[in-house]
């Protein structure tokens, strides 16, 4: 293969093959351009190319401190079983500004043997781990009206 490039530059990222691409995942089926665009300013990410053309795609959402959720991780389907993915999470994980976070979490349904080769494991606690599943749409119109109401105290 070619000389592979990393990068976190979010001004090369070729967006509309990322959002084409999500939105046809089962994890962000019908993802808009907006709604990319909302998440790339609001994550690290990491592009993965072969000169100009980007084969991949990963980001991490992360305090910096303690935490961090990794989410969207693809590479094109011309490009898979030739190292890209695990270039990619390499240089993810191995960022300098994520090297003391206590936890890196992720969701996988179809590629765990892959990141169980990169160290991740299934929830040592998982009994204490709960989560809160909504439809964007399902948001109780009274939290609204109470976060407009005091905006100035939080």
């Amino acid at each position: 293969m070619a000389h592979l490039e990393i990068s976190c530059e979010r001004g090369r990222l070729d967006r509309d093959m990322i959002q084409r691409f999500l939105a046809q995942t089962h994890w962000a089926q019908g993802l808009t351009p907006a709604q990319l665009d909302k998440a790339i300013e609001h994550s690290l990410v990491f592009g993965a190319y072969r000169g100009q053309r980007q084969l991949g795609f990963a980001r991490i959402v992360t305090d910096y401190v303690s935490f961090a959720y990794l989410s969207d991780v693809f590479v094109l389907a011309e490009a898979r079983r030739l190292g890209v993915g695990q270039a990619l999470m390499e240089a993810a994980l191995a960022h300098p500004e994520l090297q003391q976070l206590r936890r890196f979490l992720l969701v996988s349904r179809d590629a765990r043997p892959f990141y169980r080769r990169l160290g991740f494991a299934e929830l040592r606690d998982g009994e204490r781990y709960m989560e809160l599943r909504r439809e964007p749409a399902a948001v109780p119109a009274r939290a609204w009206s109470w976060f407009r109401a005091n905006k100035n105290a939080a």
